[in-house]
């Protein structure tokens, strides 16, 4: 009985895995706590406080993105060649002086500067974490105990308990002003250091001594993981409209008091609601789940896109986080573990690095287009709903790419 409850409380399992793999776990809800202290209140911040257009807060989201996704594979490579513990470590300092450059600004140059620096931080120790969890997975599923998938949805779960305290905890500082806020959220990266520098096992890299270009090359001829880091892109642009589109649409109807509170919702969702993503999983197999996920997620954009030119209420941006977040929680554990196995286990930091590196781009340029779609957006009628129906078809097509995929290619079977 006991066995059966912690299988569907995923929380509870996090307790019941071996050190290593529960602190790579647990890592990820300290950094999403410091790091969600910020992150929605900035483009409050900077279209409120500093004045900065629609366009000009895309931009500073998607570069601060892609200084983090399109940077992961340096990130990657370096976790390969020297361990995790030394990246992450370096990581943290690099993000703790991000906060106070972002908090300290006063204008966009320096917006600029903080923005990279944060997401430079996690260009850093992210790809170290997921690429170490990655391999303690493998471990774990060849040994019986825990399928990698289920590994990364613990994963995505504490994350998400931490996502869940930070806007909440944002939500009151914020009352004390911006720049506290990231004052606070830079206390909490010191802290994490602390932590990591105690606690996280110092182990050399999978693979020290060898050619950085060597990795590279069999990434970069892997076509079928390519493929796949090409469709699993649209997720990212996909789940970056919480912190632009998201803001502005809740501007729009008047209710920006509501951010924090989706936001907690969306955590909530992906707390309590691993159980059902996994037997959604289990049930559509490794090729229709992906699909079905991107669906979900074309579906979250569509609805606000169809209620947005009548309607001045609040339920369509309620609609978006809960499908989009539905979406992600079924897509996310298999796009990571169908990574890993198309990589053959091996230069995993790589290999995730280019995964998310495909993210930042689409994040970049989608951002910068959707921020200027909504400059432009008609005011009233059906062209109000033109930047909607973008964002919806291009999850679309990344779920009709992975229906097609080949059931046969490893990586989408198990």
């Amino acid at each position: 009985m006991a066995g059966a409850v912690r299988r569907w409380m995923i929380l509870a399992e996090i307790m019941h895995l071996p050190a290593v793999p529960r602190l790579l776990v647990l890592t990820q809800l300290a950094f999403n706590v410091g790091f969600y202290l910020v992150l929605p209140f900035l483009a409050g911040h900077l279209a409120e406080d500093l004045g900065l257009a629609a366009a000009t807060v895309g931009l500073v989201l998607g570069l601060r993105t892609f200084s983090q996704q399109g940077l992961f594979l340096i990130g990657g490579v370096l976790a390969d060649r020297f361990g995790a513990r030394p990246v992450v470590l370096t990581g943290c300092v690099v993000r703790v002086a991000g906060f106070v450059v972002l908090g300290l600004a006063g204008n966009l140059p320096q917006v600029l500067a903080g923005a990279v620096l944060t997401g430079v931080a996690a260009a850093l120790f992210s790809p170290a974490v997921e690429s170490a969890l990655a391999r303690e997975g493998g471990r774990l599923e060849t040994a019986g105990r825990v399928r990698r998938t289920d590994l990364f949805a613990m994963f995505s779960a504490a994350g998400e308990v931490g996502a869940v305290t930070g806007p909440l905890l944002g939500t009151l500082l914020l009352a004390a002003g911006f720049r506290s806020t990231c004052l606070a959220a830079a206390v909490v990266f010191v802290a994490i250091w602390f932590m990591h520098w105690r606690l996280l096992p110092a182990e050399p890299g999978a693979h020290a001594g060898e050619p950085v270009r060597d990795g590279l090359r069999e990434v970069f001829a892997n076509r079928r993981f390519l493929a796949l880091a090409a469709a699993a892109s649209a997720g990212l642009l996909a789940y970056n409209q919480l912190y632009l589109a998201l803001p502005l649409e809740l501007a729009r109807v008047g209710a920006t008091w509501a951010l924090g509170w989706l936001f907690a919702a969306a955590s909530i969702m992906v707390i309590a609601g691993q159980s059902v993503a996994r037997a959604v999983r289990d049930r559509l197999g490794p090729r229709w789940a992906p699909a079905t996920g991107y669906t979900l997620i074309a579906a979250a954009f569509a609805v606000v896109a169809a209620a947005r030119p009548g309607t001045a209420a609040v339920w369509p941006s309620v609609a978006l986080v809960v499908l989009l977040t539905a979406g992600q929680m079924i897509t996310s554990p298999l796009v990571r573990d169908s990574a890993a196995r198309l990589a053959g286990e091996r230069r995993l930091g790589a290999y995730f690095g280019v995964l998310s590196a495909a993210g930042g781009i689409a994040v970049l340029v989608g951002s910068a287009v959707t921020g200027r779609l909504f400059d432009t957006a008609a005011a009233t009628g059906p062209g109000t709903a033109l930047p909607w129906l973008i964002l919806a078809v291009v999850p679309l097509l990344s779920a009709v790419a992975l229906s097609r995929m080949s059931v046969r290619e490893p990586g989408l079977t198990r």
